[in-house]
């Protein structure tokens, strides 16, 4: 397999790994600057030259990998028979350089309600390295035209239509989703974050909207849903800078993606 396709693979799983490239080479060495391979948690894809390069290479790798870590990290080897190696004697004769670069799980969002806010909140998200998950019970807001505008994205675009109940999605997105609940139906809202607190998988869960809608869905989710305050205190709303006061659909997005992005720091420094 390719480098490229494993790397996608790795991705399209939401697994982590590390890209591991020979950056520099002086003297003979089994492979060119530029060779590629992939290393996951039990697989790896492509090659080095083998030997005990590709074997420390793949080692190291997979204690990134169990370690989280997200600097990338220079291996040097010296291919002779006077060192003493991990994994055997390379005497090729020459040095070789090898760039390992982690490849972390991306982040995932969901969106439920691709409305004038929504659309424009993922016109922002989209510009981020995300698995984005866009989602709406009508299909008018999810038709390619519309989409158009979202054509040039580096996120991973994931697009569901729920025309009956769009709290299901819930269950198959994956594992650490950050959830933002903007649908056009105070109804939908509320089943959604009634979902949301019985779904134990997800990552923050915040809700669009005034304190007056907010005061009436935490006495439901409490006397109807059952949920107790530490729970309910899992949904963040208002969403937003709380600063940032306009009222114009790109203005609410801005605000409520620059939260999102401070929310992902947070993550990173705890």
């Amino acid at each position: 397999m390719a480098w490229v396709a494993a790397v996608a693979r790795l991705r399209a799983r939401r697994e982590s790994g590390v890209l591991v490239t020979v950056v520099t080479v002086r003297g003979h060495a089994p492979r060119e600057a530029g060779a590629k391979l992939v290393v996951g948690r039990t697989g790896a894809w492509g090659s080095i030259g083998g030997g005990n390069i590709e074997a420390v290479a793949i080692d190291r790798a997979r204690e990134l990998i169990e370690a989280a870590k997200s600097e990338p990290e220079l291996i040097d080897f010296a291919l002779n028979d006077k060192v003493t190696n991990q994994h055997g004697v390379q005497c090729c004769g020459g040095t070789v350089q090898v760039l390992l670069e982690p490849l972390p799980v991306v982040r995932a969002v969901a969106v439920f309600g691709i409305g004038h806010v929504g659309l424009e909140l993922a016109r922002i998200l989209v510009r981020q390295d995300l698995d984005l998950h866009l989602i709406d019970s009508r299909a008018a807001m999810l038709t390619d035209e519309r989409l158009g505008v979202l054509g040039d994205a580096v996120a991973q675009l994931h697009v569901h239509h729920t025309p009956l109940l769009p709290e299901e999605v819930l269950e198959d997105l994956p594992q650490g989703t950050h959830v933002l609940i903007m649908t056009h139906d105070h109804a939908e809202d509320a089943a959604l974050c009634d979902a949301a607190l019985r779904s134990s998988h997800l990552g923050s869960v915040g809700l669009i909207g005034s304190a007056a809608k907010w005061a009436r869905f935490r006495k439901r989710l409490s006397t109807e849903g059952g949920h107790d305050d530490a729970a309910i205190d899992r949904i963040k709303t208002p969403i937003g800078l709380p600063d940032i006061t306009g009222k114009d659909p790109s203005t609410i997005a801005v605000s409520v993606a620059a939260d999102l992005l401070r929310t992902f720091e947070a993550a990173e420094e705890g």
